[in-house]
């Protein structure tokens, strides 16, 4: 006669007692915890976040747009609506170039002193096989990333300029409103240890060259203040590293 043991099982997922002996005995699998659906949680409505700059700076232009008949009754968010909306569109019109360029010295005049008055250019004199241009180019390259709308681009030096002399690489050149602005003749002139910081550094000294494509002469200055801050926290990090490594000897 066939042995047959009904077990019962409620919502939960308990069993009976004979099935937890079985299981307790290896004849059965244990038993898989009891199901619990998640607590309901609402979706966030949207329209209840509170509307203030934090709110307007997180929507896209698009969404800044369906927003003009939203914000009447505030005027202050409304014209800060206008304010954000001006900056995205500057923003799109600033050229955006995100690395050092290779031109040739037929390209010149087109990419360096022809570029939009409101670009700067920085242009690398180089040759193969210096270390030091190969480093310089290393921190250049670093540069044009953080500053997008900073023209980098990389020349060899006799085509720039003919028979100009090896010992003066790598050597830069400033360029804007198709003038020279400022010169800086070999490794000397980014300090004890070329970084991108100390480039970048040096480079602002006198004029904004790097500009991060923001937009807006505020911009500008938070750009120059931020080179600075990013130097001295490299001089900062560098003097703590120095320091652990005297500590280990």
């Amino acid at each position: 006669m066939a042995d047959y043991h009904f077990i019962y099982k409620d919502l939960e997922g308990s069993s009976t007692q004979w099935d937890d002996i079985q299981t307790k005995l290896g004849n059965l699998p244990a038993k898989p915890p009891p199901f619990k659906p998640a607590p309901f949680a609402p979706a966030e409505d949207q329209d209840s976040k509170p509307k203030n700059k934090a709110w307007i700076d997180n929507k896209t232009e698009e969404e800044l747009e369906d927003l003009q008949d939203d914000l009447d009754d505030d005027r202050f968010l409304q014209d800060y609506r206008k304010k954000r909306l001006t900056e995205m569109r500057e923003a799109v019109k600033i050229a955006k170039f995100g690395s050092v360029i290779p031109i040739s010295g037929s390209d010149f005049v087109r990419e360096v002193s022809q570029a939009p008055q409101e670009v700067w250019v920085v242009v690398l004199l180089y040759k193969d096989g210096f270390p030091e241009c190969r480093l310089l180019l290393q921190c250049l390259e670093d540069l044009s990333k953080r500053y997008p709308a900073t023209k980098f681009v990389k020349i060899i030096s006799t085509e720039c300029i003919p028979n100009y002399p090896d010992r003066n690489l790598p050597t830069i050149l400033v360029y804007n409103n198709s003038a020279v602005k400022a010169t800086h003749v070999g490794m000397h002139s980014f300090g004890r240890r070329c970084t991108p910081e100390s480039v970048g550094l040096i480079l602002c000294q006198s004029d904004p060259v790097l500009n991060d494509g923001h937009g807006g002469e505020q911009s500008r200055e938070a750009v120059l203040d931020g080179v600075r801050k990013k130097f001295l926290e490299r001089v900062v990090r560098e003097h703590e590293d120095d320091d652990d490594g005297s500590s280990s000897d």
